[in-house]
């Protein structure tokens, strides 16, 4: 269980308090190492997956723990950067991210109990959308929008980019889990199945 992947893994959620504390350091050079904490976040995203693949070290707790580590400190950094950008203007697209998020972690895990979670894995869009994502936050930490106003706004805009792929890709895991969605519950749990309790 313990591979250079996971350990990959492992080092981007342990930069989740480390980025929470440096973002709040009264120091000059924080934004700046805000920004290269989450750079090197996104950048350990990229290779525990390409290594894992390469060197034949996938295991089921890294597919477990990478989602979890990506969703973790996205939302974190965009909880931090909403505070400093208090306004409509970012948190709309800072809710549609994290809500999709919500939304598609629990369709995944419901397909998965139905045995068709190959029907909502990663798509393209997904990744394009996850990219964008990470470079619209390294922006927005890197430029205080008090400080540089025009570079913070770009950040603005690439944020809104990856929040309408965001909604895309969530469509298309959507209509790729619809036929499941749609069908009776009987048909879906099977027949002698108990059906969920309420809330579960």
């Amino acid at each position: 269980m313990v591979n250079l992947p996971n350990a990959l893994t492992l080092l981007r959620m342990l930069l989740i308090p480390l980025l929470v504390v440096v973002f709040y350091l009264p120091w000059k050079w924080h934004a700046l190492a805000s920004a290269a904490l989450f750079g090197l976040a996104a950048l350990t995203d990229w290779a525990d997956g390409y290594l894992a693949r390469r060197l034949g070290q996938e295991s089921h707790f890294g597919a477990f723990l990478d989602p979890v580590a990506d969703k973790l400190i996205v939302v974190v950094a965009l909880v931090l950067l909403l505070q400093r950008h208090a306004s409509p203007e970012f948190a709309l697209p800072t809710m549609i991210i994290i809500g999709r998020e919500l939304v598609i972690s629990a369709l995944r895990e419901w397909m998965a109990e139905l045995g068709r979670r190959a029907r909502v894995a990663v798509s393209g869009v997904g990744k394009l959308k996850t990219s964008l994502q990470m470079i619209a936050i390294v922006v927005l930490l890197l430029f205080p929008s008090e400080v540089h106003p025009v570079l913070s706004a770009a950040g603005l805009v690439l944020l809104y980019g990856a929040a309408l792929l965001t909604l895309w890709s969530m469509i298309i895991y959507l209509r790729a889990a619809w036929p499941e969605l749609a069908r009776p519950a009987a048909l879906s749990h099977g027949a002698g199945q108990h059906k969920p309790p309420p809330g579960s």
